[in-house]
């Protein structure tokens, strides 16, 4: 991750480390709602309470901050995957990482369009760690997925389809938000929309996954 300009002076105090979490804080805001392309260094400052002098004392340019974020955001994001267990069992394992992938698009709603938004541009800032650590890290799970279904624990499916399906509809929540409450109205605008979107997703994914006789 880029060094914030502050982070190579000889003695970092806490100041120094709160000024820049308060910087991250308010770019990802500015980020998540106009783009990379749409956001500016004097928006972020505003937004941050600061000068664009100051702000620039700790990260240099847009795209530090941009970058330090997506690089946050990217191991953050593969967290439920890495916890996906070859020996677990296949329904418990599939279920938990829904509901994972569920709880972070309810918390962490700026940083999946964040994501959404660093993909949609062509991904220049991690396109190596998409073709390389993530990529791994899919072959792995797949790998495990097959394996399942090779033992007769689950139906035959393509793992890959499958964990991008998996992607899409729980992540679909944060980035589409204004949608979903427009479609759901007041009456299910609260968190409950994500329990019933767990319930939902649970037996879509599991009915397709079951051993039929």
């Amino acid at each position: 991750m880029p060094i914030p300009r502050a982070a190579q002076t000889q003695r970092r105090t806490r100041i120094q480390e709160e000024k820049e979490e308060q910087i991250l804080e308010a770019a990802l805001d500015v980020f998540s709602q106009h783009g990379f392309k749409g956001a500016t260094i004097d928006h972020i400052a505003e937004v941050a309470g600061m000068s664009k002098p100051n702000l620039l004392y700790y990260f240099r340019t847009k795209e530090a901050m941009h970058r330090a974020l997506i690089e946050r955001v990217l191991d953050t994001w593969l967290d439920p995957l890495r916890a996906f267990d070859a020996e677990g069992n296949p329904e418990s394992e599939i279920r938990s990482y829904i509901r994972r992938k569920l709880e972070m698009a309810r918390d962490y709603p700026r940083e999946s369009r964040l994501f959404a938004n660093e993909v949609l541009r062509g991904a220049p800032l991690i396109e190596d760690e998409l073709k390389g650590p993530l990529k791994q890290l899919v072959d792995e799970k797949a790998e495990v997925i097959r394996a399942w279904a090779k033992a007769g624990k689950i139906a035959k499916c393509d793992p890959y389809h499958l964990i991008f399906s998996i992607w899409s509809t729980t992540q679909h929540y944060a980035d589409f938000d204004v949608q979903v409450r427009a479609v759901l109205g007041q009456e299910k605008d609260g968190d409950g929309r994500f329990e019933d979107a767990a319930r939902f997703l649970e037996q879509l994914f599991m009915g397709g996954l079951s051993i039929r006789a």
